[in-house]
Order: C-alpha cells, then structure tokens, then sequence
C-alpha cells in the first residue's frame, strides 16, 4: 500500500472529525431550555472597531436555572455587549445592572422548539454536506492515484480504497444523525 495512501485515510478522518466538531459548537448555540455559557458562544460584539466573540470582552456565567450572568471587563462596552446579546437571534432579553447583564431564558414555547429542531436539521445537513465533500476528495485522490504513471495503484486496490472511503463516510453520516437524535430530544424535553 502506498505511504501517500495510508495518509489519506487519517486526512479524511481529520477533516471528517473537524465537520462533527463544528455541528456540536453549533449545537450548544441552540437553546434548550437550560442555561448554559455556550448558548452565547456564537455572540459577537462591536466593539474596538470590530466584531468580537462575546467570550474575548466577558466572563458567561450561570446564576440559575434559568438565568446567565455576563460580567463584562470593560465598562464602556456594557451596552454594546447588551445590544449584541439582544440583536443575537436567540430571542434573549438581557436586563444590565452595573457592569453585570442578566440574561434570563424564557421558557421555550412549542413552536420555538419546533423552530430549534427544523434549525439543528440545517445545521446537521450541513455538516453532511461537509462530510461528504470531504468523501468525494478522498476519491479523487484515489482515482488520480490509479491514474499515476510513476506508481499506478492496481484496479482492485483502488476499489478497496473506495470501499474504505464509502464505510468511513456511512460511519460519519451516522454519528451526524445520532448527534442530531439526541439534540433533538434534549430540545423536545420539557
């Protein structure tokens, strides 16, 4: 077996692992009902003449089941960081008092939970998407491969290499549907 082909299998799992990585991050922004510091992960601020993650200019804390603190640093920046939180898309209504902004969770209604669940498929689509870009990659690479005039790789190799790439593939799909199950019904929960 050719060294540049032992590589490509442990590229495409890197690449495959970094899709799941990001559907999870993009998983904890959505909001299920309990308070958690990475429900505000996403949020950025204006602030210094750029946007910001929110976690460069605050402590995130939870104060309670249902309630977020954010201590912000910098003082000059507790309204920015208010009307960032506020203008997020997440439907918070933060209350400032001092440099502290409380930000409680609203109880979810059954159609915002619905809304969440159709928003995590999206997001769950997309690192199918992402998965399988990174499958058809790996075929090429295959295919250009048993194409090389230098080092050809034989006809049955090639498939075998394909079939690894096809049960590789299946098996991402699979964790991206089992991830996508269980924050379905950790959004569901009431």
């Amino acid at each position: 077996m050719p060294a540049d082909l032992k590589s490509l299998k442990q590229d495409l799992t890197r690449r495959m692992d970094g899709a799941i990585e990001l559907l999870k991050k993009e998983f904890s922004g959505l909001r299920t009902g309990r308070a958690s510091p990475a429900l505000l992960e996403l949020v950025r601020v204006e602030a210094y003449g750029n946007n910001q993650p929110l976690n460069q200019m605050a402590n995130v804390q939870v104060s309670g089941p249902g309630l977020l603190s954010v201590q912000v640093w910098d003082k000059s920046l507790v309204k920015a960081v208010e009307i960032a939180i506020r203008d997020s898309g997440l439907g918070l209504n933060p209350q400032t008092e001092g440099q502290v902004i409380r930000v409680p969770l609203p109880p979810l209604t059954q159609e915002r939970r619905n809304d969440l669940v159709k928003t995590a498929g999206k997001y769950a689509e997309g690192a199918k998407v992402a998965i399988r870009s990174v499958r058809r990659d790996g075929m090429e690479q295959i295919k250009a491969q048993e194409k090389d005039k230098k080092a050809p790789l034989g006809q049955d190799e090639a498939k075998g290499w394909s079939a690894e790439v096809e049960k590789l593939t299946a098996q991402y799909i699979k964790t991206v549907d089992q991830t996508l199950a269980d924050k379905e019904k950790d959004i569901r929960q009431v």
